[in-house]
């Protein structure tokens, strides 16, 4: 799939379009965050609100425009944003209106969620111990406690989208994972 494809289809709200602008520009991204605060967590947590923040807003995208130069831009402003509030801890809530809040990720099972069913439990366990803890913890609600993205939402007090960001990610980490471990 090619990035202009990918943009076409994602705003017409296709999950696997969505998977792969992530998987392509994470790194452009999280590299970007690293480089000017150095901060592995805090560079990670602004990396999921941008495309957090991106995928509810892909309409406005303007195709003139290089997708990796709207991310960047999107997530230096999420940057600036956090500084001018002058927080420490970095929460956001990105949009308030969760009936707007897209759906960028589909209930069925993906293919890291097979791959993860899958395995026996025990070395499973195993394997989710070596993700960093926020991801765990998004793993354990979602699959272990079954809650919703909105409860999860609620636990972690984080907007829905940041959720499914996370979970995404987390599942990505978990089969690479398991990929090496086999």
């Amino acid at each position: 799939m090619e990035i202009n494809e990918a943009i076409k289809r994602a705003r017409e709200n296709d999950q696997k379009a969505f998977n792969f602008l992530l998987d392509t520009f994470w790194d452009d991204v999280y590299g970007f965050q690293l480089k000017r605060i150095e901060n592995e967590n805090d560079a990670e947590d602004i990396t999921i609100q941008t495309f957090s923040r991106a995928f509810d807003r892909i309409e406005t995208f303007d195709d003139s425009y290089k997708f990796k130069t709207w991310l960047i831009t999107i997530s230096k402003n999420i940057h600036i944003d956090l500084l001018r509030k002058e927080k420490k801890s970095i929460r956001q809530t990105i949009t308030n209106d969760e009936k707007s809040v897209l759906q960028i990720l589909d209930e069925s099972p993906s293919a890291e969620d097979k791959l993860i069913t899958e395995q026996h439990l025990v070395k499973l366990l195993r394997d989710i111990k070596k993700l960093k803890p926020h991801y765990q913890k998004v793993i354990n609600l979602r699959y272990f406690q079954e809650l919703s993205y909105k409860e999860i939402s609620d636990e972690l007090n984080e907007p829905i989208n940041n959720v499914k960001v996370k979970l995404l990610r987390a599942k990505k980490l978990l089969a690479e994972i398991i990929q090496k471990s086999k």
